[in-house]
């Protein structure tokens, strides 16, 4: 008999990571999405996937995104379709529109690659996988220090999250580094398509990446990557709490009004500021479906802590105004 090839342990640590998250999901569901770029993170992901999800029954989807963005999309998406093949995938290559939104070029792509994977998956019935790994959370917690938005924008991706409608988004390879990625493309004579944007220092990730966290490293010693992980991990925990604490007490203080929603001032008052706060976002956020920022909450707590009959507050898609014993929040 000849001798059994032995596994490589980046390829070993990856499919342990897909198998993890596929058995951390309520019910077994019948097939998943992988979101395929070609690039050694969303590779090695389809090659673990494919290979998991075949002793367990389940059907395997494969989505590239053509953003029509670099010339010769066309040509790298239906090279990344081709490997989903012969992985034993059913993959397709979706073509999308960018549209400009003023957020900048990153944040459109994301938008209408995230539209079509949500319309794919939702008609498959079907979670979707996507590659981001642990130096990806690194450089989103070191980004959302950058805007200095609070504990929120410090907590990274979550590895799973459910939207309003059901559809699933999961990232097995949170806590797997990049460099595994390409070590189990290697193992399995997998060739990865480099993006040239990945090393295009016009996107504020990529100078993260190759300027602000090597010198981090360099600095401050090896392990910085891990540790910026660990702390989105802490402060998602936290969140969930805060959470779960903010649900309990707004089903008291909360009541339906005019064109709005209102909210007890006393009982924002009798709480500390984190929770106030998180109250004043969660209902503006709900109720409107805007995001307040730092320097609006804190104007609006200030009718709660800091009233001297000043007037209503313009906020976005809403107005916030103390009316007797009551923050009321109405539709602008």
């Amino acid at each position: 008999m000849g001798d059994v090839p032995s596994l490589s342990p980046a390829t070993a640590s990856i499919r342990r990571a897909v198998r993890t998250a596929l058995s951390a999901l309520p019910e077994q569901p019948a097939a998943v999405v992988v979101a395929l770029s070609g690039g050694a993170d969303s590779l090695a992901l389809a090659a673990a996937t494919a290979f998991e999800a075949r002793s367990a029954g389940i059907a395997v989807h494969s989505v590239t995104v053509d953003h029509g963005l670099q010339e010769g999309s066309d040509r790298v998406a239906a090279d990344a379709a081709v490997v989903a093949t012969s992985l034993g995938i059913a993959a397709r290559v979706q073509r999308v529109e960018v549209t400009p939104t003023g957020e900048g070029p990153e944040a459109d792509a994301r938008a209408a690659r995230y539209g079509a994977l949500r319309e794919i998956a939702l008609a498959e019935g079907a979670p979707v996988l996507l590659g981001h790994t642990l130096d990806d959370q690194a450089e989103t917690v070191l980004l959302g220090l950058s805007r200095g938005s609070g504990a929120g924008s410090l907590q990274g991706m979550a590895p799973a999250r459910i939207d309003d409608d059901g559809m699933t988004w999961i990232r097995p390879l949170l806590a797997v580094r990049r460099e595994t990625t390409r070590e189990a493309c290697a193992a399995e004579r997998l060739t990865p398509w480099d993006d040239p944007h990945n090393t295009d220092h016009r996107y504020l990730r990529v100078r993260v990446r190759e300027r602000v966290l090597p010198v981090l490293e360099a600095e401050l010693g090896p392990g910085i990557a891990e540790a910026l992980a660990r702390t989105a991990e802490q402060l998602r925990e936290d969140a969930e709490a805060f959470d779960e604490m903010i649900h309990e007490t707004i089903e008291d203080i909360v009541e339906h009004a005019e064109a709005g929603i209102s909210v007890s001032a006393a009982a924002l008052a009798a709480n500390p500021a984190a929770l106030r706060n998180r109250i004043i976002r969660l209902v503006v956020q709900s109720e409107f479906g805007v995001g307040l920022s730092r320097g609006q909450t804190v104007e609006v707590a200030r009718l709660v802590t800091d009233w001297s009959g000043q007037g209503p507050i313009d906020l976005p898609g809403c107005t916030a105004a103390r009316v007797g014993g009551r923050i009321v929040f109405a539709a602008r």
